[in-house]
Parts: structure tokens; C-alpha cells; sequence
């Protein structure tokens, strides 16, 4: 069976949720080899194991300081070395760039934004907001596929992640552009919007910077914060908490819509979700249509309420 190469997303030796999408994807296709780029290797052997990665090919940690062309160089030579049958990465905006530029040195296509795969490497993806689904498939190489977060279900399934070690000499035009300086980004107990299994957001109707509303009921179930474009146009929250077509995509177990419309560009990033309650003054919200529950109220009056009668069943 032909390997799968997936590229591993991981903080300070942790693997992120996406990798172990991007596995359960790849063992659809043949057989998962993780490919691990900078520190913490040994941390995270377990997770990828955990979800089916065979192999975990482990590059050397300098090639972490380096922007993306490196990347790029060793995915490339892998899958020529390796006879890959795919290469998966997660549909961020440097992974992106990686797919593009591997696909360029292995004269084959890219594929990103990929919402599904199936075995015979062939993508689903949802266009103009979620209303259309086409599928697309590399005709010449080695597929390279990037995969939005939280579209494919983790599944797990016991790997023996073997770890080989890789290296690849990096030409000196790929070395130009270097990480210099890295800066932790501040980190609250909410956990990250991409990989939480709730999330609460509010949109247009929260009616001010004033998000207290939604964070204090996303505290109570322990959820992330989330904002619609309205809403982060508005200056009301930052744009790193905006969901949809031109914010982040997640797919998480609950998702409260708090005030929020539901135009189609913030469908896009939430409606895989497995259930959406909404809260809306306007009884012909868009957002109804799309919701599993809902309630037609003010979400300041709504939302308190809600939030006290969770507290008092802790």
C-alpha cells in the first residue's frame, strides 16, 4: 500500500486537532506517514499514533526556522523517495503556500480548501457559501491536497509510528526568508475556536463592543468565542474570532448563534456543525433555516437566562 504523506500541525509538541483529520483521510487513501517538521517529535509519537499514522518521518528541527520554501523541498523529495500516493496538509495560509510550491516541483496539481477525499483521491469542495458541492482530482503526479480544518471527522485507529529520520539539502534560494523572532500569543482558558467542541458567537444583534453577553454563557459551557463578520467589521471583537467564509471554519458539537443573521458567508464557516441553536429577534433570520433549535428573542434577554440555568446544573 502506498504511503499518504501528512504534515504534521503542532504547538510546543502537541499535535492539533486537524493532523488527526488529516490521517483519518489519509488511511482512505493508503497508508498514513506523518512528516514532522521542527521540535517536540517525541511528545507528540503518541497522537499520531493514535490515529493511524505507520510512519513518522522526523526532518531536522532547523528547517522550522525557515518560511515555507524548505517545507516545500522535503514534502517533495518524500514523495519521490517514498512513492507517495497523496501528500495532505491543512488549508492555513502557510500550509497553502507549501501545497502550492510542492505541487510546482513535482510537476503535479494541488488541490486546496478541500472539505472531503475519498480513496481514489478524488476532493469534494463547497463553493459560494456551502450552496454548491463540486469534486476535482489531480490528473498528472502526486495529488497535493489541502484540507480545511474540521471537515473530516477524526476517527481513531492504531498506527505504528515508526520513526525514521529525514533530511533534505536545502537549495540556498529556499533560504532566504528565515524566522527571526517568535511571539507567543497571549492565551485565555477558552479553548482555541478551530478545535473546540462548543462554540458561542455573537454577530450584529450583541449591539456594541460589550461581547460580555456571549462570553460569559460561552464560560459556562466552556466554549470558544466566536464573531460574525458584522460583528468584527464593526470593531466589536477581533478578527482572529471571526467565523466564516473569509474567518475560520469550525465544526464543532454545539454551535450557539447569538444575534447573528446568517448570511451565507458565515453559514460557510459554521453549518457542518452537529448542532446549531440560534437566537434572533427576527423570526425570518436566515439563520433559522439552518438551526436545530431556535428561539426568537432578544439574545440580552436570552442569553443571561441561559447562562444562569447552565450554572445552576454544574
Amino acid at each position: 500500500m502506498a504511503e499518504v504523506l501528512v504534515l504534521v500541525d503542532h504547538v510546543d509538541g502537541q499535535v492539533k486537532k486537524v493532523t488527526t483529520e488529516l490521517l483519518t483521510a489519509a488511511r482512505r487513501i493508503g497508508e498514513p506517514a506523518a512528516v514532522w517538521i521542527g521540535d517536540g517529535a517525541e511528545s507528540g509519537k503518541g497522537a499520531l499514533a493514535e490515529y493511524g499514522a505507520e510512519k513518522v518521518y522526523v526532518a531536522p528541527a532547523e528547517l522550522g526556522d525557515y518560511v515555507v520554501a524548505p517545507k516545500a523541498e522535503l514534502l517533495a523529495k518524500l514523495a519521490q523517495d517514498k512513492g507517495a500516493a497523496a501528500i495532505l496538509v491543512s488549508a492555513t495560509a502557510e500550509n497553502k503556500e507549501i501545497a502550492g510550491r510542492t505541487a510546482v516541483k513535482l510537476g503535479s496539481g494541488v488541490l486546496t480548501d478541500v472539505v472531503d477525499v475519498n480513496a481514489e483521491v478524488v476532493a469534494e469542495h463547497s463553493v459560494f457559501g456551502g450552496a454548491t458541492i463540486t469534486h476535482a482530482r489531480v490528473r498528472t503526479g502526486v495529488p497535493v491536497v489541502a484540507v480545511r480544518p474540521n471537515s473530516v471527522p477524526a476517527e481513531a485507529a492504531s498506527g505504528a509510528a515508526a520513526e525514521e529520520a529525514v533530511s533534505v539539502e536545502v537549495s540556498e534560494a529556499a533560504k532566504t526568508a528565515k524566522v527571526v523572532e517568535r511571539v507567543a500569543e497571549e492565551q485565555g482558558e477558552r479553548p482555541e475556536l478551530t478545535e473546540a467542541a462548543i462554540v458561542v458567537s455573537g454577530g450584529r444583534g450583541v449591539g456594541s463592543d460589550d461581547f460580555s453577553v456571549v462570553e460569559n454563557l460561552a464560560d459556562s459551557l466552556g466554549a470558544a468565542v466566536g464573531a460574525s463578520r458584522a460583528a468584527v467589521d464593526s470593531g466589536w471583537y477581533p478578527n482572529q474570532f471571526q467565523v466564516g467564509q473569509t474567518g475560520k471554519t469550525v465544526s464543532p458539537n454545539l454551535y450557539v448563534a447569538l444575534g447573528i443573521s446568517g448570511a451565507i458567508q458565515h453559514r460557510a464557516g459554521m453549518q457542518t456543525a452537529k448542532n446549531i441553536v440560534a437566537v434572533n429577534k427576527d423570526p425570518e433570520a436566515p439563520i433559522f433555516e439552518l438551526a436545530d433549535f431556535g428561539v426568537v428573542g432578544d439574545l440580552h434577554t436570552v442569553a443571561p437566562q441561559l447562562t444562569e440555568e447552565i450554572k445552576k446544573r454544574k
